[in-house]
């Protein structure tokens, strides 16, 4: 039989789901993690539960190539039913899922959150490329934005302005994915940049060369994304203060994987940008020992943390 609640509130097969889902978090997903860190117990467990969910469905549409796609669709479809009965339930003693729907009634997210999320999942089975930025914006409604809308809850803000940068962090985030993942992607049979700006710039990944017109369509995409993140800052003051810490974090490192592949020339066929572990321990013990971001002098909203301004992006 099951014992009763502990230390934390929760009974142990919650703190068994809640513990994995901190370890799906921390082996896939280690700048999530790291800032995560400076959030307090219960938003943390709360995180690493989003997170897994997401991992979970995007690993079965990852596994498409290594199995038939109909078993892919089927197991991605079956994995969304299972979820939806459990979260009508308001309970699930599936080893990832108990802590999805405990969080989920916890913080009371809009079940429409994860519908739109498994919409984009299934949309990968089908859709191996995006004509403009536009379809692209669609996808990324469900696999990006509507992430930062699952966050939010958990961040606490101020002010429910904080909705739309939430959304546009989420996407900032996943753009920045794209941008260095172009290379991996391809082996996936998929192509996340708009058809319509390889058009454009007259750019080919399918050619896995840095060319003059490569180089002119990655200036493009990552000004784009840089411009995204800005609009994201705009929501960090109405969070409070390890909520703030904890996003700032994640956007300063993000957004900092721009620069390595800029530094690397664009080349991100080759080797996949990343910030160094010691990069992101320092960038978060400055999170954590200064103020809140977005309250000290001559932050605010037109100054995007980890511009050269920012003592966080020093190197």
């Amino acid at each position: 039989m099951s014992g009763g609640p502990g230390k934390s509130g929760l009974t142990p097969e919650l703190e068994r789901s809640y513990d994995l889902c901190r370890k799906i978090a921390r082996a896939h997903g280690k700048t999530y993690s790291m800032a995560a860190r400076l959030l307090d117990a219960e938003q943390r467990r709360h995180v690493h539960a989003v997170y897994a969910f997401c991992r979970v469905a995007d690993d079965i549409v990852d596994e498409a190539g290594e199995r038939d796609l109909a078993q892919t669709r089927a197991a991605l479809a079956e994995f969304g039913r299972r979820f939806d009965a459990d979260l009508a339930a308001g309970y699930s003693d599936h080893p990832v899922l108990a802590a999805v729907v405990h969080t989920a009634h916890t913080l009371h997210i809009d079940p429409d959150c994860f519908t739109r999320f498994m919409r984009s999942m299934s949309m990968d089975l089908d859709t191996a490329k995006y004509d403009t930025w536009a379809d692209l914006m669609d996808y990324m409604d469900g696999s990006a934005a509507v992430i930062g809308e699952m966050m939010l809850p958990v961040l606490r803000p101020r002010d429910k302005a904080a909705l739309r940068p939430a959304r546009d962090l989420g996407v900032a985030f996943q753009l920045t994915n794209f941008l260095r993942d172009v290379g991996e992607d391809l082996e996936r049979g998929r192509v996340y940049l708009p058809q319509e700006d390889l058009w454009r710039f007259g750019a080919d990944p399918q050619a896995r060369t840095v060319t003059p017109e490569w180089r002119a369509l990655m200036r493009f995409e990552i000004a784009r994304n840089r411009e995204i993140y800005a609009a994201a800052d705009t929501g960090i003051p109405m969070l409070a203060g390890r909520s703030a810490r904890c996003v700032h974090t994640a956007r300063v490192l993000y957004s900092q994987i721009l620069e390595r592949i800029e530094a690397a020339d664009y080349d991100v066929f080759t080797a996949r940008a990343r910030v160094p572990g010691r990069r992101k321990l320092a960038v978060a013990a400055r999170s954590m020992l200064g103020r809140a971001p977005g309250h000290r002098s001559g932050h605010g909203p037109g100054r995007a943390p980890g511009s050269p301004a920012d003592p966080t992006a020093a190197t």
